[in-house]
């Protein structure tokens, strides 16, 4: 049994207004999350104290939901509470991923899921901040823009043309003719260099580090950070990189640094290359991560650190699921 809420208010109490705000929001309900009308087991209204013109039960009835149980309650008054407020919870029995709707005044219940708002999530390689972001963004039914990849394919077209991906003036010039591509398909982000798709390519240990110093240089930066800000302004994101939180999206509405061990972020980062069928030596890349870390830290502009507003979460002990759990349970104590 899946349970779907969703909220709406009403201007005034009156019998009409609250048939159409039900019925506006029931049809939101069923179209959102891509249901018919007899998928509904059951609909368990609440209203508040102030609501007297019509129970909103009745009000569902009258707008066609007929297949379904129907119950009505009136809410306790709650000093500083929303006014004029029907909540609703519809139960389905479908294996379906629930979007909530939250309309009218009752927009401000869950500002997560009625306007744009965006994770920021940093934190140094290894430390599992790409993972968890995409699976956040999955929970949160919004987009996950891997900004490093962004990077990672500006790397690679540096490195196609043979140029030094130490020499900013190079490495600009390059960059400047490049076409670069972000594309969602089904939620999964394709980064796309000139028409060709090296979302593969990209994550290879040589062009990690290349795009550690890629990024380091300014212009590069500031070029790629507003792509990132455009994006993230015209739909709900979960960005995860370096300096999110710091530079990208100073304003992000909410903020988190994630760390580890170099001994545990190697570890995952070789298992990681390992299964994709990659020789790599531990060691080696248990070096390479501490040397990342020193440049990252150090470069002149947009450094790797921790926005002073970021929650820090070490990851060393903990999954993929407990890392996102805890992400969730902060952002609902916002909410």
């Amino acid at each position: 049994m899946v349970v779907i809420r969703g909220a709406t208010t009403i201007a005034v109490d009156e019998k009409e207004e609250i048939k159409r705000a039900v019925a506006e929001l029931l049809e939101q309900i069923a179209s959102c999350n891509g249901l018919n009308r007899d998928e509904f087991v059951s609909i368990v209204f609440s209203s508040t104290s102030d609501i007297h013109a019509y129970y909103p039960a009745k009000a569902a009835r009258e707008a066609g939901f007929f297949s379904c149980s129907l119950f009505s309650a009136m809410e306790p008054d709650i000093e500083g509470g929303l006014k004029l407020c029907i909540r609703a919870m519809v139960f389905v029995e479908k294996n379906i991923l629930p979007r909530h709707i939250y309309l009218r005044g009752a927009k401000i219940l869950r500002r997560d899921l009625s306007s744009v708002y965006n994770v920021a999530i940093d934190g140094p390689a290894g430390s599992g901040k790409s993972t968890v972001a995409n699976r956040l963004a999955a929970d949160l039914n919004i987009v996950h823009l891997d900004t490093g990849a962004m990077y990672r394919a500006c790397a690679v077209k540096v490195i196609d043309a043979g140029v030094d991906v130490e020499d900013e003036h190079a490495v600009v010039d390059i960059l400047r003719a490049v076409k670069l591509d972000v594309e969602f398909i089904g939620g999964v982000q394709r980064t796309l260099v000139d028409g060709v798709d090296v979302s593969e390519r990209i994550r290879q240990p040589h062009v990690s580090m290349a795009a550690s110093t890629v990024s380091k240089h300014p212009t590069v930066r500031i070029h790629l950070a507003e792509k990132q800000r455009e994006i993230a302004h015209k739909m709900s994101c979960v960005l995860d990189g370096r300096d999110i939180g710091t530079f990208v999206l100073p304003d992000a509405d909410y903020k988190f640094f994630l760390t580890a061990t170099p001994e545990v972020r190697a570890r995952r980062r070789y298992d990681e290359l390992v299964a994709k069928g990659h020789e790599i030596d531990f060691e080696a890349l248990k070096e390479e991560i501490v040397r990342r870390d020193e440049q990252d830290t150090n470069r002149a502009v947009a450094p790797l650190k921790r926005a002073d507003d970021a929650i820090l979460i070490d990851t060393s002990e903990m999954s993929v699921e407990e890392v996102v759990s805890a992400i969730k349970s902060k952002m609902q104590e916002r909410i």
